[in-house]
């Protein structure tokens, strides 16, 4: 019984952790990444589309991203979309090909993106204390309803707090390592 909550457990702390992972991927650092254009979305036909089943993007160069468009029409509206992501970004494009160039970020925009990444860090450890209330308080039900004993409950405390603090850890060593990516030069 308790085995199976933690385990659950593990796997909603796993995706709070993936979701986060995923965030970063959006956040600049100093080099071009196909990641960084992910989110942007495109107005197609009327409709709201992601860029990614629009064309293929690449970075042939540290700072340059290339976006191919499957459809050679689309080309003014997906420059249109990279534009309108707020990325701090302007495409051009010659006809074929978009190409993005990634300009070099100033020491004052390098703590800004630090700033995201310590505020997405923090919102990943409120999930996982979230997560940890929600499992706490079926340990406790699970007391309460007789299903197990005290002794149980107080060892499904402790292995839930050993589970949370080796994701917190995971966490910060994420971010710790997107920091550095960004602070480097």
């Amino acid at each position: 019984m308790i085995k199976e909550l933690l385990q659950d457990t593990e796997s909603r702390m796993e995706k709070a952790v993936e979701a986060m992972e995923r965030d970063f991927r959006s956040i600049r650092t100093g080099r071009a990444s196909p990641a960084l254009l992910e989110s942007v979305m495109v107005e197609y036909y009327g409709t709201p589309t992601p860029l990614q089943q629009l064309a293929t993007t690449s970075a042939p160069e540290p700072q340059m991203l290339l976006v191919r468009p499957y459809d050679p029409t689309s080309l003014a509206a997906i420059e249109r979309g990279i534009m309108q992501a707020d990325l701090g970004l302007n495409p051009s494009n010659d006809g074929r090909v978009i190409r993005v160039p990634i300009p070099r970020l100033t020491e004052e925009r390098r703590r800004d993106l630090v700033k995201i990444v310590n505020r997405r860090v923090e919102e990943a450890k409120v999930a996982l204390r979230n997560i940890r209330r929600d499992t706490l308080s079926d340990l406790r039900e699970y007391e309460d309803e007789k299903i197990i004993s005290e002794d149980e409950l107080h060892r499904g405390q402790d292995d839930l707090q050993e589970l949370t603090d080796r994701f917190v850890k995971k966490i910060d060593e994420i971010g710790e390592r997107k920091e550095q990516d960004i602070m480097e030069i």
